[in-house]
């Protein structure tokens, strides 16, 4: 692989982009230009064009870890970031014929989506592994009067794009090795796995989250934690509750959140801490950094407690209104009757009423509403929210509240 040869990619991308321009655009008459979006000289009879400007680079956040092969190190990785601007026979970026040139351009560039570079000529991208992709970003008052900022510019209507991901790696040979765990002193070699390691390796940092996805999610679901140093020996806490572990890499980790987290009442839902152990040969741990999940209830059923519906007249327009009981069943639902828990009862695409009055019956898996005369509605069907300690169940049961 001519690796080398990648240090010229980036012009490379820039030549890519105004060749599809070029070619795209035969017959208009339009002249491509790179360089900053300045106008022609006054007096200058020109033809219609369109101008490039690479105004921006920076790394690719997602791709910095991201090697060519297991285990080698990772190249560069950059995302470059383009301005285009169309300009009319007479040097102008604000009329009629400058936008619809633009329009043109814009359209060209769509059409080039999704590069395949294991096709390309040029030597700077055809070791590309990736299909550069083009992503048209917002391109506002803000980030053009920047660019354009200057006694001898003006604002000029613009459009920038990005090309990610852009590679330009070392040319230097990979750090290969022996295998660990063969003896390559026998004929043949003979796998003797970990009783070839002589000394243990650990990092000098310990296991780190970046992130967990999703962040919201319920018992008996998974999450999945992106990090570094999530190697072996390592178990994930949530609270006190440590999870299952499904999948395991050394940046990241799959977690079960089992069906009974809450049997033991030693966590609820709400905003939990996750963090990492990793569990050293010495008998000491290492923690991770903490980060926020959030652990939804889930609401399985609700309904209404039999012979508890009431009901009462309205003295404002004399109409008849009803409350009652309301029992809901689920997990997660709480410990005591201080846990911050309400409900609400959603109709015709707004929440009517808020009901926080509740007593706990069988600890997290039942919880009974009662609600009070003031609390008392119109006969007919309601969806039940149910809010705890921040967090909303997925699931909303319908119940009709009916005359008794």
């Amino acid at each position: 692989m001519p690796l080398s040869e990648t240090g010229k990619a980036i012009g490379a991308v820039t030549r890519l982009l105004r060749d599809q321009l070029h070619k795209s655009l035969i017959g208009y008459n339009i002249e491509i230009t790179i360089g900053r979006t300045e106008p022609p000289p006054a007096g200058t009879v020109t033809n219609p064009r369109l101008n490039l400007f690479l105004y921006e680079t920076h790394f690719d956040e997602y791709m910095k870890n991201v090697s060519l092969y297991e285990g080698q190190q990772p190249p560069i990785w950059l995302v470059l970031r383009y301005l285009l601007t169309a300009f009319d026979s007479n040097g102008e970026s604000d009329t009629i014929e400058a936008h619809e040139h633009l329009g043109e351009g814009i359209k060209s560039l769509q059409g080039l989506n999704f590069i395949s570079m294991r096709n390309s000529l040029n030597p700077a991208l055809i070791d590309n592994p990736e299909d550069l992709k083009i992503t048209y970003i917002e391109s506002s008052y803000e980030l053009l009067g920047k660019i354009m900022q200057g006694s001898e510019e003006k604002y000029r209507l613009s459009v920038s794009f990005e090309v990610r991901p852009i590679m330009i790696a070392a040319p230097e040979p990979s750090s290969y090795s022996l295998l660990v765990g063969v003896d390559y002193t026998q004929s043949p070699p003979q796998i003797i796995d970990k009783k070839g390691i002589g000394i243990e390796v650990m990092p000098f940092l310990g296991p780190s989250i970046i992130s967990i996805f999703p962040t919201k999610f319920e018992a008996n679901s998974t999450f999945t934690i992106f990090g570094d140093n999530l190697n072996s020996n390592i178990t994930v806490n949530m609270g006190s509750t440590e999870l299952q572990i499904i999948s395991q890499k050394p940046d990241k980790i799959e977690c079960l959140i089992p069906g009974n987290i809450d049997h033991k009442k030693m966590i609820s839902a709400g905003s939990q801490p996750i963090f990492v152990v990793q569990n050293l040969k010495n008998g000491k741990k290492r923690s991770s950094n903490i980060i926020v999940g959030n652990l939804l209830p889930t609401l399985t059923t609700a309904t209404i407690v039999a012979g508890s519906v009431t009901l009462v007249t309205d003295p404002q327009n004399h109409t008849i209104k009803l409350f009652a009981s309301i029992n809901l069943t689920g997990s997660l639902l709480g410990q005591s009757i201080t846990d911050d828990i309400y409900i609400g009862l959603y109709q015709a695409g707004s929440t009517i009423k808020i009901i926080d009055t509740f007593s706990i019956v069988t600890t997290s898996t039942e919880i009974n509403f009662d609600m009070k005369e003031k609390d008392a509605v119109l006969p007919g069907k309601y969806r039940i929210i149910l809010i705890a300690h921040g967090q909303q169940a997925k699931n909303s049961p319908e119940l009709e509240l009916v005359m008794p």
